[in-house]
């Protein structure tokens, strides 16, 4: 386990993550209190542990449930839709901190939450990756299905991160669908899930699509690292997709078993890759 034993602090978005790392934790002797962000962590998720249900914007309710759990280490985990500043509706904390995020707050997701970081580690925390708490959930190299991509699913993979090299360097989407050396979609705002329903109603005829995610180049992976799971499966069976591809040792996967399984049953290949090459 990384860092001391006082408790863990989880600042919990969506999905599973906020769960597996609570659990993670206490399996290694460390106790947790969440703060699970009012609209966006899943009550069913967070229930079982020591909690608080936080809207965004209270900052200083945020932190002060934090210092009041005597949480020196936090992680930052599990996805948020970006409010708009009307939704954000900051407290008076929330209003300084804004301040000292400054051009941040209106700038790509990966520049505001390197900037969220930076402002918890200058308030007294330490802020560690959710990967350092789930290493058994870092995604391996290689192929994880019996089936793997042919040439032309291949050829769509590199297509795929060449076009998330070009867009992660503007901080810009973490996913993409090729068909066919077609780009149907590019992640933005919306999310994978959103984005692969929308994939799905642009595919061509012939061979399906790949679905490649990889983390943006420079990216701090303490934050919003890219993530697979049971549902990204289902969704890009729906979407009527080949595969997926995923950068080695920078995805998560929620479920590991699960989530191959999930893909073996689809007939979808599972491959993880790197920025450089594709198998």
């Amino acid at each position: 386990m990384v860092g001391e034993r006082s408790p863990l602090g989880i600042i919990a978005g969506g999905g599973p993550f906020p769960g597996q790392v609570a659990r993670a934790a206490m399996a290694a002797g460390r106790q947790v209190f969440i703060v699970a962000l009012e609209g966006f962590a899943e009550p069913s998720i967070v229930g079982p542990y020591p909690h608080a249900t936080v809207r965004m914007g209270a900052a200083g309710r945020i932190l002060a449930l934090l210092r009041e759990a005597k949480c020196h280490d936090v992680v930052v985990v599990g996805p948020v839709k970006r409010p708009s500043m009307l939704d954000l509706r900051p407290d008076a904390e929330g209003v300084r901190l804004l301040a000292r995020i400054g051009r941040a707050a209106f700038g790509g997701d990966d520049g505001l939450l390197a900037a969220v970081l930076r402002v918890l580690g200058e308030e007294g925390f330490r802020v560690l990756g959710a990967h350092e708490i789930l290493t058994e959930a870092l995604a391996p190299a290689g192929l994880l299905t019996p089936n793997g991509p042919d040439a032309a699913a291949q050829a769509d993979i590199a297509r795929g991160l060449a076009v998330l090299r070009a867009l992660g360097a503007a901080d810009v989407g973490q996913a993409c669908v090729v068909q066919q050396g077609i780009v149907l979609a590019v992640e933005a705002i919306e999310g994978t899930d959103a984005m692969l329903a929308r994939a799905g109603s642009l595919a061509r005829a012939g061979p399906g699509g790949v679905l490649v995610k990889c983390a943006k180049p420079g990216q701090d992976r303490r934050a919003d690292m890219p993530a697979i799971g049971p549902g990204t499966i289902r969704a890009a069976t729906k979407a009527g997709l080949r595969g997926i591809a995923f950068e080695a040792g920078a995805t998560l996967l929620a479920d590991a078993d699960a989530t191959a399984e999930a893909a073996r049953e689809s007939g979808l290949f599972l491959l993880g890759t790197t920025m450089e090459e594709t198998i």
